[in-house]
């Protein structure tokens, strides 16, 4: 009986692995549900280890969840090429920015997290079962992107906490996932914070993902990713008329930065083009907080 199991089991698991071999939709589905199963079993794992070792919600945390997520890779043959982490040893609180392109994210952000920092996300996730319980016990803060008034008095508080409990703070100011190998304007929200708190803006670049990952071709893959954490942008003595420029003084910087990681031309450079294309059009940021 149990030998029948076995044959079962494997003739199965041998029909999926045919199938993703020559079907991409199959691969990708079959991918990215096994990554959906592993953050809800790993979350679900991981929260009473948090909970014995920390007793409750604290960013202390996120050095178990860090090193749970970073086994992930392994799973799905991504590696990551991470240049300067010294960046990141700035005396104090600060604001790190960085782009954000697909549910992979985590991995990345896991990888090269410092510690005593506390990620900004939508507040619908703390909802998502066991991944909202493990992101809530690592202190993450929640902000409600539908209402700019509310949005806005959360990070009133951020940045009084974050100088009183010394933490950094990872935003992404684009504001939603965005796969096109390109960045969204971006929302003012946490230059608006680093402003009020006098603190720097550290910004992290990650290449794109559109050779590896990319939900409209089905497409998921094992892949290297580059990581570039840039030098600190200090905003001491900046005034809230000044975030604006700040804003899209960061924009170019790490758009710049993206281009040179995923291999593309770089933005600034004149398009020989007689019409310029998508790609060399300059964006501007938005005028919203959030």
């Amino acid at each position: 009986m149990e030998l029948g199991w076995l044959l079962w089991g494997a003739a199965v698991l041998l029909l999926l692995h045919l199938l993703m071999e020559l079907s991409p939709a199959v691969n990708f589905v079959l991918r990215v549900g096994f990554y959906y199963v592993l953050c809800i079993v790993c979350s679900g794992l991981t929260a009473p280890v948090c909970l014995l070792v920390n007793g409750g919600r604290t960013v202390k945390n996120m050095r178990i969840i860090k090193t749970v997520v970073k086994s992930f890779k392994y799973f799905f043959g991504l590696r990551f090429e991470v240049k300067g982490l010294e960046n990141f040893e700035v005396e104090g609180p600060a604001i790190i920015v960085s782009n954000h392109q697909s549910m992979l994210d985590m991995m990345g952000l896991m990888e090269i997290l410092p510690d005593d920092c506390v990620q900004v996300a939508k507040k619908e996730l703390m909802y998502a079962g066991t991944v909202g319980l493990i992101i809530y016990l690592g202190g993450v803060i929640f902000i409600n992107r539908k209402s700019t008034s509310s949005a806005k008095m959360v990070m009133a508080e951020v940045a009084k906490t974050m100088t009183a409990d010394n933490v950094k703070v990872w935003v992404y100011p684009e504001g939603t996932r965005n796969c096109t190998g390109d960045l969204l304007p971006f929302k003012k929200g946490a230059f608006h914070l680093a402003v009020q708190a006098q603190v720097p803006v550290i910004p992290v670049v990650y290449s794109s993902f559109t050779t590896f990952y990319n939900p409209k071709k089905n497409l998921f893959t094992s892949g290297k990713i580059k990581v570039e954490v840039l030098p600190p942008i200090e905003t001491k003595g900046l005034t809230s008329d000044d975030v604006s420029d700040l804003t899209d003084k960061c924009f170019n910087i790490m758009r710049e930065t993206l281009f040179k990681l995923s291999g593309r031309p770089d933005p600034n450079s004149v398009c020989p083009a007689a019409q310029p294309c998508a790609q060399c059009i300059p964006r501007q940021s938005t005028e919203a907080f959030t």
